[in-house]
């Protein structure tokens, strides 16, 4: 019986803030306190305020973006999954890393193209941490053909960039960062106009989230306008891959 009551508690909870946000300030203490005490013996015994101040709402909110993800594109999923969704695991891939705590100290959120399986394709992130909240759209890292495709594009296209790097209330809110070559692409002009755009290595905006927002009323209208200021710069990125946006 003590298993279906805390169950059915953490359905309300999540019910009452669905007319608001999903997200309250126990998301925050209980992702500092897992800085803390990153060990699988901690997390265990915790697991359950993970899954009520954490989890459910994470899936909350993916679940109240879906219609307005849809009014941007309907080409992105908004997938309201425990695993393989839009939510992205809590569990860290230490097989190659020196950091070998085994939890991730944030909620990463990440709406996929739909063909985002089978190629690398732009899409839209939320990501939530303790000290730094933010919307990231576009490509981090990918594949050398995708990148070169979108230097292309760039190359072939000119205006059609500039009119989607410098849209206005697309620069009003994300700022454009990654990491870029030290030296022009090979088989690119070193003279080309937009030479630092060709040079980047990943193809991301970011907009700074106070950490205040997160937990008003609007929140989930406020992911969903900026994201559609992005569509100009998404919709490019998604040319250039002959994706739909």
């Amino acid at each position: 019986m003590p298993p279906a009551k805390s169950k059915s508690k953490s359905k309300s909870k999540t019910s009452s803030r669905s007319k608001g946000s999903p997200f309250s300030p126990e998301l925050f203490g209980f992702l500092v306190e897992l800085g803390l005490n990153n060990e699988r013996e901690w997390f265990n015994a915790n697991k359950q305020r993970y899954e009520d101040a954490v989890r459910e709402p994470a899936l909350e909110f993916i679940r109240q973006m879906g219609p307005h993800l849809a009014k941007v594109s309907k080409h992105f999923t908004a997938l309201d999954k425990k695993v393989g969704g839009s939510l992205m695991r809590v569990h860290r891939d230490v097989r190659f890393s020196k950091n070998k705590d085994p939890y991730k100290t944030n909620v990463g959120i990440q709406f996929r193209h739909e063909a985002g399986k089978d190629v690398h394709a732009p899409g839209f992130y939320l990501h939530i941490e303790p000290g730094e909240i933010f919307i990231g759209i576009g490509m981090w890292h990918p594949e050398a053909s995708a990148l070169k495709a979108v230097r292309e594009a760039i190359v072939d296209s000119p205006a059609k960039w500039k009119r989607a790097r410098d849209d206005a209330k697309f620069k009003k809110h994300f700022e454009l960062r990654g990491e870029s070559l030290k030296r022009p692409p090979r088989g690119f002009d070193a003279e080309h106009p937009y030479i630092e755009d060709l040079k980047r290595k990943d193809h991301i905006a970011v907009c700074e989230i106070g950490a205040k927002e997160i937990t008003k009323p609007g929140f989930v209208k406020l992911v969903a306008e900026r994201f559609a200021a992005a569509k100009p710069y998404v919709k490019f990125l998604g040319g250039a891959l002959d994706l739909p946006v």
